[in-house]
């Protein structure tokens, strides 16, 4: 009986709409979306472009192919009684992921087709407020509110100037030397009382911000 043929071990995996988005996601990453271009695409998939076009119809479904993949790597609010801990749970979740993927925001909430990820998500932050509760227009407010937050934060964390604490403290101390004291005497004295205090971090602010909302939500479910 002949035997079938070897098969070269440096067979290419076959290209589908999956690995496409993958791909994509991975060139966002490295170069943003500004320079994300169909022919780099190629190049990263070591393909000729018009192959992607065999598996996606063109940049929009590529997109959304990459906003699904961002949203199947957040965790969904874990079903619990407690809505509060678990939206508290789930926006953890999408600040580490959003931080990833810091292209990611404009994106995730534009898109015209959504993918199975991207459903299962938001039908579980939806199921998960109104098991608190919730009335319809509460859950629309929370739900609008709560993720204009965590895209806000990650738009505003991923564009900061400084990485750590030590980068935030050089960069503070430049900027307060060159800050005449008497024109603005409140940022001067900010900067030197807090920002350059031991411990300081922007990024301690989110859970503050986060609480706040949370706190808000919870007090206008009880009215």
């Amino acid at each position: 009986m002949p035997s079938s043929p070897p098969v070269a071990s440096g067979a290419r995996t076959p290209l589908t709409a999956e690995r496409v988005a993958a791909g994509a996601v991975r060139l966002a990453d490295r170069i943003g979306m500004e320079a994300f271009t169909i022919r780099r695409l190629a190049d990263e998939l070591d393909v000729k472009p018009m192959t992607i076009y065999h598996h996606v119809p063109g940049k929009e479904a590529i997109i959304d192919g990459m906003v699904d993949q961002i949203f199947a790597e957040i965790g969904p609010p874990p079903p619990q009684d407690d809505w509060r801990s678990a939206m508290r749970e789930r926006s953890h979740s999408m600040r580490e992921v959003l931080r990833k993927h810091s292209w990611a925001p404009p994106y995730m909430e534009s898109r015209t087709n959504p993918g199975p990820a991207t459903l299962a998500n938001h039908e579980a932050v939806l199921a998960c407020l109104r098991s608190g509760g919730l009335s319809w227009e509460l859950t629309a407010h929370a739900a609008a509110v709560i993720d204009s937050y965590l895209y806000g934060f990650a738009l505003q964390e991923a564009h900061l100037p400084f990485g750590g604490s030590e980068q935030i403290g050089e960069l503070a101390e430049s900027i307060v030397e060159e800050m005449p004291a008497d024109a603005y005497p409140t940022m001067v004295d900010f900067t030197r009382s807090h920002v350059l205090q031991p411990g300081y971090s922007f990024g301690a602010s989110f859970d503050f911000g986060l609480d706040l909302l949370l706190d808000g939500i919870e007090a206008a479910a009880r009215r």
